[in-house]
């Protein structure tokens, strides 16, 4: 596979004024910005990482912890993930989901879960959760939009149930159920 030409590493101090201008330019709005503000105040992010190109933050990946009531696996939550718009086509956004997959992984998750486009998502083996019996805490949430990967084949017999995001999501669902 051919890799993109930007520099995928852990964010850092540093970058922070960047990573908020990437998610209003990419978005045109501050909302997923001030998401991953609150998460990160609140000490909720489990990996963050950055796309660098020509000393440039081009992209950012955020996973959270995330929960399902009753299950004992650990669980994050994709997102948000945001690319400059001047920068399609080049692979960022997918380095940065496998980077942070991979990171996830590392850090003994189980499985992650992701709320998005499931085109994009099902290319990483993303499923529909309701397959496993899984459910978004949220209403209105279109079955093929709320996925789940297991990061370890088989993790998921047996669990089903609602998922929790981390609080700070349930701003962005109202804002954008409004």
């Amino acid at each position: 596979m051919l890799r993109c030409m930007a520099n995928n590493r852990a964010e850092c101090l540093k970058d922070l004024d960047q990573v908020r201008d990437l998610y209003e330019e990419a978005f045109n709005e501050p909302v997923e910005a001030d998401l991953v503000d609150s998460l990160r105040e609140s000490g909720r992010i489990a990996v963050a990482i950055v796309a660098e190109l020509d000393q440039e933050i081009v992209g950012h990946i955020l996973f959270s912890p995330a929960s399902i009531e009753g299950a004992k696996i650990k669980i994050a939550a994709l997102g948000p993930v945001a690319v400059l718009p001047e920068y399609p086509g080049r692979r960022i956004g997918s380095e940065l989901v496998q980077d942070g997959l991979d990171e996830c992984l590392s850090l003994g998750y189980d499985a992650v879960i992701v709320l998005g486009d499931a085109d994009f998502y099902s290319r990483f083996d993303f499923q529909s959760a309701s397959e496993f019996g899984i459910e978004p805490q949220w209403d209105g949430i279109p079955d093929e939009a709320f996925m789940i990967l297991e990061l370890h084949t088989g993790v998921l017999e047996g669990v089903s149930g609602i998922a929790h995001y981390a609080p700070e999501f349930d701003d962005v669902m109202r804002q954008s159920a409004a």
